[in-house]
């Protein structure tokens, strides 16, 4: 199943971001031992449309579309535009400075939030958003 959707061109990240953990066992397991926690992300596009992936790295290390993994709840949400999303992986924005000016809204533990930094930075090596 494909994880881009063409209404929200940032979504590509997270193709790039399964694939990597898919392709190298012992960097997911790392990221699963490191995190221990499911991110939701609400993306909103340009004409007012919502759509949600998560990255399950409690359990599986996988990402997926939806707010979370069936019959589990998502540790911290992250609810940004998808603009802006795509300013975050691609490195032309940080998290601290789209959340300051409010751009990004976090929901649930802000702790885990925070192990969520490497994780992206596995889409900024490889994306072209």
């Amino acid at each position: 199943m494909s994880l881009k959707n063409d209404a929200f061109p940032s979504s590509q990240a997270f193709e790039l971001i399964n694939s990597a953990f898919q392709s190298n066992d012992a960097e997911r397991q790392d990221a699963i031992k490191n995190a221990q926690a499911i991110f939701a992300f609400a993306l909103k596009n340009s004409a007012g449309a919502t759509e949600s992936w998560h990255i399950d790295l409690k359990e599986k290390g996988v990402v997926d579309k939806g707010e979370a993994p069936s019959g589990k709840k998502a540790d911290v949400t992250l609810q940004l535009s998808d603009t802006d999303f795509g300013k975050l992986v691609s490195g032309t924005a940080k998290a601290q400075q789209l959340f300051m000016s409010g751009k990004l809204k976090l929901k649930g533990n802000m702790a885990k939030a925070l192990k969520l930094d490497p994780i992206l930075k596995k889409a900024q090596t490889k994306s072209k958003l």
